[in-house]
């Protein structure tokens, strides 16, 4: 990120329905006096420190994280910027997936065998679907941008008056990533939008659902691939994935993807990509 609007080889669709799905979580009263520019933004981002605290965080957890947090005006274009688009599925899967997407999909699915095994005995959900969203959302970890202060571009957005109490939740929750010992500040970057991750979790999912599967105390969604994929897998899980069902269109399955992203192209490319690399299941 970022990628013109028209282009599908980045985050265009998923940063859209980032902002579809807005209701998706409830908002917890953190968001403050908004504001449509960068005056009031540090007079904003101090009481925002005191309402964080008060949900629980320490005031020096609070401090550290957003210590140097600016208001980014790129942030803001990009947001305004976005346009909606129509694709056919079939359109929109020749231009994300090709013969390199899928082999590379099952070339890694032969390394994390053994991983994706255990994920799949524990969550019961199969490897290729959860391969065909990491391949999807950052071409396995290649794409995962770094570009952008998850911090900074959170409290920007916080502070807009579009959509204040949503990013304020989020905000807190990236705080709440930084107290637990998941990722440091330094590492808390991605996409403009506050993804994060290989698979890019925004923060509120990121604290309900990722895990720690590789065993050293933290959760860690940018390094970890063991921690990747089943946080992956433990998000499908916790909205309702049978274990050993199918996830074509008209499943039941295929309704937990649409939790994954609402929008209907991209559910359909997350099933029959998981079917090419599943080898035509």
């Amino acid at each position: 990120m970022p990628h013109k609007s028209g282009s599908l080889k980045g985050a265009t669709l998923r940063v859209a329905c980032i902002l579809l799905s807005l209701l998706a979580y409830p908002a917890a009263g953190i968001a403050a006096q908004c504001g449509s520019g960068p005056r009031g933004f540090d007079a904003w981002l101090q009481d925002f420190k005191s309402r964080a605290a008060a949900h629980g965080i320490k005031p020096a957890t609070v401090s550290l994280a957003l210590s140097g947090v600016t208001y980014d005006s790129t942030v803001i274009h990009l947001d305004r910027s976005q346009h909606s688009f129509k694709l056919s599925f079939q359109q929109f899967y020749a231009r994300r997936v090709d013969g390199a997407l899928i082999n590379r999909g099952r070339s890694l699915m032969r390394t994390h065998r053994a991983t994706l095994d255990r994920i799949e005995k524990r969550y019961g959900v199969p490897g290729a679907v959860i391969v065909a969203i990491w391949g999807l959302e950052t071409h396995y970890g290649a794409d995962a941008s770094a570009r952008y202060s998850i911090l900074r571009s959170l409290a920007t957005l916080a502070y807009d008056c579009r959509r204040s109490e949503f990013f304020a939740d989020q905000l807190v929750d990236a705080i709440r990533i930084v107290a637990r010992g998941d990722l440091p500040p330094s590492q808390l970057r991605g996409g403009w939008a506050g993804e994060i991750g290989q698979t890019q979790f925004l923060p509120t999912p990121y604290v309900r659902y990722a895990v720690d599967f590789d065993g050293n105390g933290r959760r860690d969604l940018v390094h970890s691939v063991p921690d990747i994929l089943a946080s992956t897998a433990n998000f499908l899980a916790s909205h309702g994935w049978q274990r050993g069902g199918s996830w074509q269109p008209g499943s039941a399955n295929y309704g937990v993807i649409g939790q994954w992203n609402k929008a209907e192209v991209y559910q359909r490319t997350i099933a029959a990509m998981a079917t090419q690399l599943d080898g035509g299941r």
